[in-house]
């Protein structure tokens, strides 16, 4: 009969442990690029439904349907930037475009937007920004580790 006890020791004489390792480094590092892109998300729905709830929409309805728009595609990319952070490098940029519409719609899409909507949209936008530099920026230094 076979002995499947459980002995205490340690794991350094296993044939697979430095790949294991490896492979939990690699793991760990894209971990936090897809939180981030987790927060894309969440900005993404926040920018979608912004005008319902700083009530803009019948004001400006141009820039509630901008907002909507953006708003979808920002929650749809970090979706799939979270799914497979390794290729999400070139989303990134994409990404900070669109947070930097975000910013700059409320005088291009609404000539007179009101201060909530100029506000929701200016800090909505400029965090979008950060994370997808914060994304951007972890990436590229797990690039630089690993190669």
């Amino acid at each position: 009969m076979a002995d499947v006890s459980h002995r205490p020791g340690d794991i350094r004489g296993h044939p697979d442990a430095p790949e294991m390792r490896e492979r939990y480094s690699r793991m760990l590092q894209t971990r936090g690029v897809a939180a981030v892109e987790e927060l894309v998300i969440l900005a993404g729905i926040y920018a979608a439904v912004s005008a319902w709830t700083v009530h803009f929409a019948a004001a400006e309805p141009e820039l509630a349907i901008s907002n909507l728009i953006v708003g979808i595609a920002l929650a749809g990319l970090g979706l799939c930037m979270s799914m497979a952070p390794d290729r999400s490098q070139d989303l990134n940029f994409v990404v900070l475009l669109l947070g930097a519409w975000l910013i700059v719609s409320p005088w291009i899409v609404a000539q007179d937007a009101g201060t909530g909507a100029i506000l929701s949209n200016v800090i909505t936008g400029a965090c979008v920004c950060l994370f997808a530099l914060t994304a951007g920026g972890l990436l590229m230094s797990k690039s630089r580790k690993s190669g």
